[in-house]
């Protein structure tokens, strides 16, 4: 007998299209020198998962400086994952050459099948 949030889960991992690499950020003391660094770790890689960008009503915000397009972003991906807050997401479509960098942006949604996380754009290590 297959549960139904097997059956869900099985459903929507069928259309991930993306993979996704998550790194974190850590500290590391090397111990001749004595001096801390910070150096990126990969925690997983290539996880299967789906993103969706969604715009919103204002396409734009106009400032005196410049235009800021507003663009939600989710990803999708297996709620047994573990994505630490502040973690770098790097997402690759399948089958083609387009890559991003995201940042881990709120809580994740938790589902019995999958898990929801907004992101933002990453802009480096702040």
């Amino acid at each position: 007998m297959i549960f139904p949030n097997l059956l869900q889960q099985k459903a929507i991992e069928q259309l991930y299209d993306y993979s996704c690499d998550i790194i974190e950020r850590c500290s590391e003391k090397d111990s001749i020198t004595k001096i801390t660094s910070t150096k990126e770790i990969v925690v997983l890689e290539n996880i299967p998962c789906r993103i969706s960008f969604k715009n919103t009503n204002n396409p734009a915000m106009q400032t005196e400086k410049q235009a800021t397009a507003i663009q939600e972003v989710k990803l999708f991906i297996s709620n047994k994952i573990i994505v630490k807050e502040g973690s770098k997401i790097v997402v690759r479509k399948k089958g083609t050459k387009y890559v991003q960098e995201f940042k881990l942006s709120g809580i994740p949604a938790m589902y019995s099948s999958h898990q929801e996380i907004p992101l933002k754009k990453f802009l480096g290590w702040t």
